[in-house]
């Protein structure tokens, strides 16, 4: 099972956060906040290596807390040490308005 650093993990959320504008305009659907978790849930996905049946499934339409959840979820036992992801996840959501 592939693992992730802490390290790792704030370079990909920090990627996603200076990529941001360009990442919700190429994809205009659904709330800023949905679309960059959604990215975060989809680096996560490709950089574990996930398989089909360990990538999260979701009923209806996923909103901001569906993907927060998930990306947690995604996160159990694949942390190399454990860290708290919480405070990366809530800069990408932050309001820089």
């Amino acid at each position: 099972m592939t693992k992730i650093s802490e390290a790792e993990f704030a370079r990909i959320c920090d990627g996603i956060y200076e990529d941001r504008e360009s990442i919700i305009k190429h994809n205009p659907l659904g709330k800023r906040d949905e679309i960059l978790l959604w990215m975060l849930l989809s680096c996560l996905n490709s950089y574990l290596s996930l398989t089909e049946i360990e990538m999260p499934c979701f009923n209806g339409m996923p909103d901001e807390k569906t993907y927060r959840e998930a990306i947690l979820f995604v996160l159990q036992g694949r942390r190399d040490v454990d860290f708290d992801a919480v405070p990366y996840i809530d800069k990408l959501t932050e309001n820089d308005n």
